[in-house]
């Protein structure tokens, strides 16, 4: 069953777009994080613009992460003084992209923009959460447990001024590294077309360290509130989100989150590390591998407004 996208301007089949809303949802919901940073390469294999499917992709993984954090509140797994800072600095983050992908959309480079980020972010952040696992299975192969985390036993950089205690993560920091993540993880996810997940999630498990039971719904929160965000930007200035295409997307995203989120619940946190680290460099070597491969159009018309 064809429908034709029209800010896309191409037909696309349904059933195939709901299933991929639905698996995607499901990984989104299990290790919380937006989903926006598969679908949105899958998007653009399929044939879809990639400022399309970069500005239709904040849609699903608004509809997507609302489930999981309602599910989140059901269970009593969210943070909500952490999320509330995350936001603050996410909202900051989320305008600067907007206003970048506009910039770079008029300049003709957003397309290498995406894949560039996409190669650096997802292999950096993968490899370095993939050593981290391998380190600890190593360690409690050898018997040697991680030792558990003392009082006071931080980061510097979580000493610094403006702190704030957090007790449901068990955290007492500063909130500049905070502000300055969830600022950084805004930007990328309006350049994107992510939630900031992969990100956000690594960052407060390994730098904050946050509880693994509290960093889903808490970092689901974030995504939630700085993806609506983007989504209303990237609608009303840039023009680019394909309310059909986000519709199909939504209506299989929904149903996949609140599974994922259940499955998440029995998921060890040395597997729950290992399963997104491996995840998030697969994606990142799929875009480095197109960087060094001949393209299928390499000559593209950009039509620029008269000024």
């Amino acid at each position: 069953m064809q429908i034709y996208l029209p800010i896309a301007e191409m037909p696309v089949s349904v059933l195939v777009l709901i299933g991929l809303g639905a698996a995607v949802g499901f990984i989104s919901g299990l290790f919380g994080i937006g989903g926006g940073f598969l679908m949105t390469p899958i998007l653009i294999v399929m044939g879809i613009p990639p400022a399309i499917a970069v500005a239709t992709q904040t849609a699903p993984i608004v509809a997507s992460s609302a489930t999981s954090v309602l599910a989140a509140l059901r269970r009593n797994a969210l943070d909500l003084r952490l999320g509330l800072v995350l936001v603050l600095g996410g909202f900051a983050g989320t305008s600067l992209g907007v206003w970048f992908f506009a910039a770079m959309r008029r300049a003709g480079q957003l397309d290498l923009v995406i894949t560039v980020a996409y190669v650096t972010l997802f292999t950096v952040v993968g490899g370095l959460m993939l050593a981290e696992s391998v380190r600890g299975f190593w360690a409690r192969r050898r018997g040697r447990a991680r030792p558990a985390r003392l009082g006071g036993d931080h980061a510097a950089y979580m000493a610094w001024p403006l702190r704030m205690r957090f007790p449901r993560s068990r955290l007492y920091a500063s909130v500049i590294p905070i502000l300055g993540l969830a600022l950084f993880v805004g930007f990328a996810g309006a350049v994107l077309g992510i939630g900031g997940g992969f990100i956000l999630v690594p960052a407060l498990l390994y730098l904050m360290r946050v509880p693994t039971g509290v960093v889903v719904g808490t970092s689901q929160f974030q995504i939630l509130c700085t993806s609506f965000v983007a989504l209303v930007l990237h609608a009303t200035q840039n023009q680019a989100v394909d309310i059909v295409l986000a519709v199909i997307l939504i209506v299989g995203g929904v149903f996949g989150a609140q599974f994922g989120a259940r499955a998440g619940r029995n998921l060890r946190s040395e597997y729950f590390r290992f399963l997104l680290a491996i995840l998030v460099l697969a994606v990142g070597l799929r875009f480095a591998v197109e960087l060094v491969l001949r393209p299928a159009e390499p000559f593209s018309i950009v039509v620029q407004e008269a000024r």
